[in-house]
């Protein structure tokens, strides 16, 4: 931190490369961070700065961001090796079978409950619940007259 007795060096929008714009630009548009919070993390003085680099360098961020990641934390922004691919896809099945075998233990706890409610009521209130079967099958089902 700069004490107050030192002069504050001013720097204007030449000081930055085109390159880091594009980058605090990039991170800006994919949301990570908001403009205030890239203005604190990169040590941009300026209170608009990065708000205008945002409007002056939005359509070249577009055609930037497909020639490679600027800074070490952003993924490439190129289709995936079939192998990278297949990985995504193996991954993406594991979670949905995981997320089906969630559903299936849910739905048979669900049916063990159901099933317990109305054995006690059976069984301690003496209320006869009959299963509900088709004792003669409708008339529309059988074969049809002419």
């Amino acid at each position: 931190m700069q004490n107050p007795s030192e002069p504050r060096v001013r720097r204007s929008q030449r000081d930055y490369s085109l390159p880091f714009k594009l980058a605090v630009v990039g991170e800006v548009g994919r949301g990570e961070l908001s403009y205030k919070q890239a203005q604190r993390r990169y040590g941009i003085q300026g209170r608009s700065t990065v708000l205008t680099w945002c409007r002056r360098y939005a359509s070249q961020f577009v055609t930037f961001q497909a020639a490679g990641p600027i800074s070490p934390g952003t993924a490439p922004a190129v289709d995936p090796t079939p192998e990278q691919r297949i990985k995504q896809l193996e991954t993406q099945l594991r979670e949905q079978k995981r997320l089906a075998a969630r559903e299936l233990k849910d739905a048979q706890d669900l049916n063990l409950l159901l099933r317990t409610i109305l054995q006690v009521v059976v069984e301690d209130h003496g209320i006869p619940l009959p299963k509900k079967s088709l004792r003669r099958p409708f008339a529309a089902w059988g074969p049809k007259k002419p």
